[in-house]
C-alpha cells in the first residue's frame, strides 16, 4: 500500500519514505493508537480463531480439522502483517513482533521448494495450481504477500518475508509469460505489487511481468459461468488501454487501475494515463456515492449503470473505498492534480472510517447510506478481506498527507505531524504541522529546519472551503489558488510560521438530477464530513418521514461528550402530523399532508451504528 516512487521517471510528485513523517496528535493519531492497541491484537486472534493460521499448518500436515474459509484466506494474514510492519517502524512492541514471527515461521515452512506458497491450493487442491485463475486468487494472494514483505522490510529492516515473497514471485515469472502460461488472475492485485517490488529491488523484470499481466485483460475469456458473471465482472471485456468506464467488481476494478497507474509512472506510456483519466471521470461523475463509497450493487459487489446510486441497497464495500484511495493516491503522484487529493479526503473521513467501529473492534463490510434499523458492525467475517485492509490503511494513513518534488513540499491532508525530508541534496527540510483539522480549519506550519535555498510550499485548498486566509510570520499574504493549491516560493528561514485559515460552514448538497434514487433529497456536509441523521439522536422521530427545507439554518455545535469530541449539526425539519400508516397507498396529487416542525441533530456519517443499530439516513427529502 505504501508507494516508494522517488525514482519513478514519469511521476510529478513523490511519496515520502515511511520514516520521514510521523503523527503527533489529533484525529488520525487517535485512530492509529486504537488500531495498534485494539485492532491489530484482536485481528491476529481472529486469524487464529477463524482458521487462517491453521490452514497454513494443514498445508504442512500439522493442523487439525478441515480447511476453513474461502481460497484467499492467506491474504488476510498478509494484510495484517503489512499493518504490523508500519506499526513496528515506529514502535517497539514485543507482542506484535511475536505475532509477526509466528506467521513468518509458518510461511517459511509452508513454502514449497520451487517457491510456490498458497495454503488452499497446497492442501485442498494439491497438484492443481494455476488451473482456476479466474476465481482461484493465487496471484491475488501473492500480491498481498509482496506488499506485506515490502512494508515489513521498509519499516523494520526484517527481510525474512521479502525473501519468501521474492521466491513466490520468481515462481510466478517462471510460470507466466508469452511463451509460457499466457493468462492473468481474475482478481487484480499482483500488478501493483509487482511494480512496488521492482521499485524496492531495482529489478525491472518485476515491472515487465506487471505489464504482461495487464496486457492479458480484455480478451473476453474470463468468467466461464462463475455465478452468472461474465468478462465485465473481471475487467476482461475490453483491453485496459481502450477502457472507457469502470465496471464489474468494484475492488477488482480499482486494484487494477492502481496497478496500471503504477506502470504509467514507470514507463510513461501515455495511452495508460489517458485510459485512467477516462475511467476516473466515469467513476467520479457517474458512479460514486457522496460518502466516497463505490459499488452500487450487492450482486457481484459491483458498479452499476451511470447514476445508479441507491442509498438503502447500495453495497459500498469498505475494501472498495480503500482501493479508491489507493488509486487516487497514485493518480495524485502521477499528475499532481488536486482532484485526486480531494477524493482521498472524502473517502478517508466518510466511506472508509465508517468501516470500523469507534473502539476499533468491529467492522462493516457493506456501508449503506440509509438504514431502517437493525444494521450493525460485527467482530469479523467469514470472508474477512475488509478488517485487515482497514488496519493497514490506518497504520500508514499519514503517508497520504504529504509529497515532495524538485520544486518543494506539498501538503494534501492536514494532520498534526513532524516532517523531516530532503527536497534535493542541497535542501533539507523539517516542518511541524499543528491543526485541529478535521474539526476546524486552522493550520499552523513551523519551519523547524531548512537550508537557505528557495523552495515552494504548496497547501491544498479543500473544494468545500467557504474562504481562506494565509499569513507568514503574522503578515497577511496574497496567494493565488492555482489548481487547488496555495503555493509560496521563498528562501525559508528557521522558525518561519505559516498560518492557514480554512473557513468551514455547513453546506446543503444535492445530487445530479439523474440520480433517481435521491432526486428531491439533500445531504449535509461540514468540512470534510458527510453527515447523517441517527435514531439515537432524534428519539421518537421516524427518520423515514423526515423532511427539511434546503434553506434551513444549520448550527455546528462542538460536543465533548460524543466520541471524545465531535461537531454535530443542529437544524429544524418537518414530519407528518399524526399517523400516516393508515392512509391509502396512493392518492390524488394535490392533497397535502399536514406537517409539524421538529428539531434534528445530525452527526458525521462515519460514526453511525456505534451507539445501537437504529434508523439512519444521509439523504433527506426536501419539504
Amino acid at each position: 500500500m505504501h508507494v516508494s516512487n522517488q525514482k519513478s521517471p514519469f511521476a510529478q510528485l513523490y511519496a515520502l519514505p515511511v520514516n520521514e513523517i510521523s503523527l503527533t496528535s489529533g484525529f488520525w493519531q487517535d485512530k492509529q493508537e486504537i488500531n495498534f492497541r485494539v485492532s491489530l491484537r484482536t485481528g491476529f486472534q481472529n486469524l487464529r480463531d477463524h482458521g487462517n493460521l491453521e490452514n497454513l499448518r494443514l498445508a504442512v500436515g500439522k493442523g487439525s480439522g478441515e480447511f476453513k474459509g474461502p481460497q484467499f484466506m492467506d491474504s488476510d494474514i498478509y494484510k495484517w502483517i503489512e499493518a504490523a510492519g508500519y506499526y513496528l517502524s515506529t514502535h517497539a512492541d514485543e507482542g506484535i513482533s511475536a505475532m509477526v514471527d509466528e506467521a513468518i515461521l509458518l510461511l517459511e515452512e509452508v513454502q514449497q521448494p520451487d517457491g510456490y506458497l498458497n495454503s488452499y491450493w497446497q492442501y485442498v487442491r494439491p497438484g492443481q495450481r494455476w488451473t482456476d485463475l479466474d476465481t482461484g486468487h493465487e496471484l491475488y494472494c501473492a500480491g498481498h504477500l509482496i506488499e506485506a514483505a515490502i512494508a515489513l522490510s521498509r519499516g523494520t529492516g526484517d527481510k525474512r518475508l521479502l525473501t519468501i515473497a521474492k521466491r513466490v514471485t520468481d515462481n510466478i515469472l517462471e510460470t507466466f509469460g508469452e511463451d509460457k502460461l499466457v493468462k492473468t488472475g481474475g482478481h487484480p492485485e499482483i500488478e501493483l505489487a509487482l511494480v512496488e517490488l521492482s521499485r524496492e529491488t531495482g529489478d525491472e523484470k518485476y515491472l515487465k511481468q506487471a505489464e504482461f499481466f495487464i496486457n492479458q485483460r480484455g480478451r473476453g475469456v474470463m468468467g466461464g459461468g462463475f455465478r452468472r458473471f461474465g468478462p465485465s465482472y473481471f475487467q476482461d471485456r475490453i483491453p485496459v488501454r481502450d477502457a472507457g468506464e469502470v465496471e464489474g467488481h468494484a475492488v477488482r476494478q480499482l486494484y487494477l487501475t492502481s496497478g496500471v497507474t503504477d506502470i504509467y509512472m514507470e514507463t510513461g506510456e501515455k495511452t495508460l494515463l489517458e485510459a485512467m483519466k477516462r475511467l476516473w471521470k466515469d467513476m467520479t461523475l457517474h458512479k460514486m456515492h457522496i460518502t466516497g463509497g463505490f459499488g452500487a450493487r450487492h450482486t457481484g459487489e459491483s458498479f452499476g449503470e451511470q447514476y445508479e446510486l441507491p442509498s438503502d441497497r447500495c453495497y459500498c464495500e469498505t475494501c472498495a473505498t480503500i482501493a479508491a484511495i489507493m488509486w487516487a493516491w497514485r493518480m495524485l503522484l502521477a499528475t499532481g492534480e488536486s482532484e485526486y487529493a480531494d477524493l482521498i479526503e472524502r473517502c478517508l473521513y466518510n466511506g472508509f472510517m465508517s468501516g470500523i467501529s469507534f473502539d476499533g473492534s468491529q467492522y462493516f463490510y457493506v456501508n449503506p447510506l440509509q438504514s431502517k434499523g437493525g444494521i450493525g458492525r460485527v467482530d469479523w467475517f467469514d470472508c474477512a478481506c475488509c478488517p485487515p485492509n482497514v488496519m493497514r490503511l490506518i497504520a500508514m494513513v499519514h503517508n497520504y498527507s504529504v509529497t515532495k518534488n524538485q520544486k518543494g513540499i506539498q501538503i494534501h491532508q492536514y494532520m498534526p505531524s513532524i516532517i523531516n525530508t530532503q527536497i534535493d541534496k542541497k535542501k533539507g527540510v523539517s516542518l511541524k504541522i499543528e491543526t485541529g483539522y478535521p474539526w476546524n480549519g486552522d493550520v499552523k506550519i513551523t519551519i523547524q529546519h531548512c537550508d537557505m535555498e528557495p523552495w515552494t510550499l504548496s497547501l491544498r485548498v479543500p473544494p468545500w472551503s467557504s474562504g481562506i486566509g494565509i499569513t507568514i510570520n503574522g503578515d497577511i499574504q496574497e496567494v493565488n489558488n492555482a489548481g487547488g493549491y496555495l503555493s509560496i516560493n521563498r528562501a525559508w528561514s528557521k522558525e518561519d510560521i505559516v498560518e492557514l485559515s480554512i473557513i468551514m460552514q455547513p453546506h446543503v448538497i444535492r445530487a445530479n438530477p439523474k440520480v433517481d434514487a435521491v432526486r428531491g433529497s439533500v445531504a449535509l456536509e461540514y468540512g470534510p464530513f458527510v453527515y447523517c441523521l441517527e435514531e439515537i439522536d432524534n428519539p421518537g422521530i421516524n427518520l423515514l418521514d423526515v423532511q427539511i427545507d434546503p434553506d434551513v439554518r444549520i448550527e455546528p455545535v462542538w460536543r465533548d461528550d460524543l466520541f471524545n469530541g465531535i461537531t454535530i449539526l443542529n437544524l429544524t425539519g418537518k414530519v407528518f402530523e399524526g399517523d400516516i400508516s393508515e392512509l391509502p397507498l396512493y392518492t390524488m396529487y394535490g392533497k397535502k399532508n399536514v406537517l409539524k416542525n421538529i428539531n434534528l441533530i445530525a452527526v458525521p456519517y462515519y460514526n453511525w451504528a456505534n451507539r445501537g443499530s437504529g434508523q439512519m439516513r444521509v439523504w433527506i427529502p426536501v419539504v
